[in-house]
């Protein structure tokens, strides 16, 4: 739709200088030559609106900064094509206008029902023009308030028929315990009618396959599920059978089902990160946060990353008889990893694969604990085994932390939480009801708590895109002031911008879309649209009074008529063009957000710009006077 704008705005002017008796190369010749230079000043303007997307340094700038690129190039050809090939087919289509009869009265092409009920509610807002601005503004204040009941997002959930399923056991477990049961999972999820397909992977998560995907790092005890449903409307209950068949068949793990994400992906919607010194601490502040969530009915996904402690059996090393002996804590150490786990001896390569080469005991000789104590430890000093019993003086069963995570060199235990699928609760709206109480939790010195999840990569976002948008609207003022030469003309056109927040608060609400990121962006593309159309009335009105003589009474109200067709038929053409993108889950919100803020703002505009250029210049409007 915006590509035709400038062929619009072309067009309209032909066939109206065709209408008033002029040639086709007059007519083409004449509203070129007016419109060109604000026409391609209006469309850097509506692509500069776009630039904080392409420029955008964030991850999210990869999902959505083609589309700056695409409308840069696109619209500036739009630009050549209206000012050159336009009026070539117009001069071919079109006849040559016939002229007004000698003596009689000039020909108006600006008749019709529409232009009499378009100039009728005009000069009513031109006379009490103080009543329509404070309507204006009751209008923006109601969307302001109506603003807080949209739903926030950040990136959708992907429409691909696919949902992933991540299975850990409690930490510690053998990798072979880990593909037993997910083999057993594996086969009963298979029997679900609305499953096409499953993928399982052990130890970590599968290759990237594709830019959302975030694989999982390397754990015996973790594997994951990677579902295809037949199609999209069967995932929810796909998703529901499979959870309840894992709670069924494998009460003692923990797993997590969820969607694929467009847009950057986090562990989990919800995540609260405690940085501190000292282990027990951060692990009895991550207890307190997890029963602030635990309480909260629309939380599911509890959890955090240091995992369950773990059981380990801890030889007391006897130092002085281990001296005696010439064996080291290494020595011991070597022995009862071979008796176990196995010692790395080498490595193999085998082309560009390099395996390494495990030496350990036979199964047999060490899936048994109490086989511990018959581990022999050789002596370099003797050239002799010894029993362990003879370099220990016993062994303990205590609990330990298996995984100690750092953010920026610093221990961090991350307390993750989701909001229920199933549930009424957004993530953003269950974030903004936990966090006060999280916050609320008193941390000991040397300890801090921040955010992550969906939070911290919208705030990384927005601030990545605000980032250029003062040096977007400085460029957008300075070819303003360029076109105009006026600042008053400027701050005319500017004030429009606001206006397009009453259709996007109403379109949100009534289609019940988010405002995501990407309506973010549409929000921010809105004000290069309305200052196109703000240029395009404004031009006109400089036009008319400067070139033609008109006073700027008449400019104001003939320029504005004048305008009707052609800013309407560019509003019409964007928000059609929109439509087919409504269906798409990534792109709902940004068509929702253009269509109705264009819609709207199209609306008042070519009310509020002669209302305002009237209360700028002190033009006044009287009761019984003529206009357009």
């Amino acid at each position: 739709g915006m590509l035709v704008d400038n062929a619009i705005v072309i067009t309209e002017g032909i066939l109206i200088g065709l209408r008033q008796g002029l040639t086709r190369l007059e007519a083409a010749n004449r509203i070129v030559s007016h419109t060109r230079w604000p026409l391609l000043g209006a469309t850097v303007i509506s692509v500069t609106a776009f630039a904080p997307i392409g420029l955008s340094p964030d991850a999210s700038g990869e999902f959505t900064g083609a589309l700056f690129w695409v409308l840069l190039v696109s619209l500036l050809i739009s630009w050549v094509m209206a000012i050159t090939l336009t009026p070539f087919f117009a001069f071919l289509m079109f006849k040559d206008g016939k002229a007004a009869e000698p003596g009689g009265a000039p020909i108006d092409p600006y008749h019709g029902a529409l232009y009499e009920l378009y100039r009728s509610g005009l000069l009513l807002s031109l006379r009490f023009r103080w009543i329509t601005l404070a309507l204006i503004g009751l209008a923006m204040a109601t969307a302001v308030f109506g603003f807080r009941y949209v739903n926030q997002a950040f990136f959708p959930e992907s429409s691909l028929p696919v949902f992933v399923v991540e299975y850990w056991l409690p930490e510690g477990s053998d990798i072979r315990a880990t593909r037993d049961d997910l083999a057993a999972l594996e086969t009963e999820i298979r029997k679900l009618p609305a499953v096409k397909q499953v993928t399982t992977t052990i130890g970590r998560g599968a290759m990237r396959f594709m830019l959302t995907y975030t694989t999982e790092r390397s754990y015996a005890s973790y594997g994951q599920l990677i579902i295809e449903a037949r199609n999209f409307d069967e995932v929810a209950g796909a998703r529901a059978d499979v959870d309840r068949i894992i709670r069924e068949r494998a009460p003692q793990a923990f797993s997590k089902s969820a969607r694929i994400n467009i847009g950057p992906a986090s562990k989990s919607k919800i995540e609260a990160r405690i940085s501190g010194p000292d282990r027990k601490e951060l692990r009895r502040l991550a207890g307190k946060i997890e029963k602030i969530l635990r309480a909260d009915p629309d939380a599911v996904n509890i959890r955090h990353d240091w995992r369950d402690r773990s059981k380990v059996l801890r030889p007391r090393f006897a130092e002085a008889e281990a001296r005696r002996l010439g064996i080291s804590k290494t020595d011991l150490d070597q022995a009862i990893a071979l008796s176990t786990s196995g010692v790395r001896v080498g490595l193999y390569r085998d082309g560009t694969s390099l395996l390494p080469i495990i030496l350990r005991l036979p199964a047999r000789e060490r899936s048994n604990v109490a086989q511990l104590g018959e581990v022999r430890v050789y002596s370099a000093s003797t050239g002799a085994y010894v029993g362990i019993d003879q370099v220990t003086t016993g062994i303990d069963l205590a609990f330990e932390d298996p995984l100690i995570m750092r953010r920026d060199r610093k221990r961090t235990i991350q307390v993750w939480a989701d909001p229920d699928p199933n549930g009424p609760t957004n993530s953003f709206a269950l974030f903004n009801r936990l966090r006060p109480q999280a916050e609320a939790v008193k941390l000991p010195v040397g300890y801090n708590l921040t955010w992550g999840g969906e939070y911290e990569s919208q705030q990384r976002a927005n601030k990545a895109v605000f980032e250029f948008v003062p040096l977007g609207i400085v460029v957008m003022v300075m070819i303003n002031i360029f076109l105009f030469n006026s600042l008053r003309k400027t701050l005319v056109i500017w004030l429009t911008v606001p206006l397009a927040l009453i259709g996007v608060t109403t379109g949100l609400l009534v289609m019940n879309q988010p405002f995501s990121f990407t309506a973010l962006l549409g929000f921010l593309s809105l004000s290069g649209m309305v200052i196109k159309n703000g240029i395009v009335l404004v031009e006109e009105i400089t036009r008319l009074n400067d070139e033609e003589g008109k006073t700027m009474h008449d400019a104001i109200t003939r320029a504005a008529v004048s305008r009707l067709r052609p800013v309407s038929m560019a509003a019409i053409t964007t928000i059609l063009g929109l439509i087919p993108l409504l269906s798409d889950v990534f792109f709902a919100p940004l068509s929702v957000t253009i269509m109705f803020g264009l819609g709207f703002a199209t609306i008042l505009t070519l009310i509020v710009v002669p209302v305002l250029f009237s209360l700028f210049y002190r033009v006044h409007f009287h009761r019984g006077e003529a206009i357009g």
